[in-house]
């Protein structure tokens, strides 16, 4: 789908929230793990190394944003990916990242490290 130009003001909006949701460092992490499979609020306190009201509030914006599903299993409520266009935006962004290091790494004569 192409996008109008200019953008109008709602839609404007609209992208700077989606923005805004994945902008977290915590929740590119919570979405990160979830690609590979679902989870509940524990099993990514665990993996992830933070707490279970730091995981739940990410996973509720994520959530009231249609990124995540989820679904209530006995007394868990088990976490997954509802709309993968994230990983397109996060691939997007890697891919420019990627190519800056590049460019400041053939400027600096291979002295860079990192490449991601």
């Amino acid at each position: 789908m192409e996008m109008p130009r200019p953008i109008p003001e709602p839609l404007v909006d609209l992208i700077a929230q989606r923005f805004r949701v994945i902008g977290d460092p915590m929740r590119i992490r919570l979405l990160d793990h979830l690609r590979d499979s679902s989870a509940t609020v524990g099993e990514l306190k665990d993996a992830l190394g933070a707490t279970q009201q730091n995981v739940s509030k990410h996973l509720g914006v994520l959530h009231q944003a249609g990124i995540v599903s989820r679904t209530k299993e006995g007394t868990a409520v088990r976490y997954a990916i509802q709309d993968e266009s994230v990983f397109a935006i996060c691939e997007l962004v890697c891919g420019g990242l990627r190519q800056q290091l590049n460019e400041l790494d053939a400027l600096l004569g291979g002295q860079t490290e990192a490449t991601p």
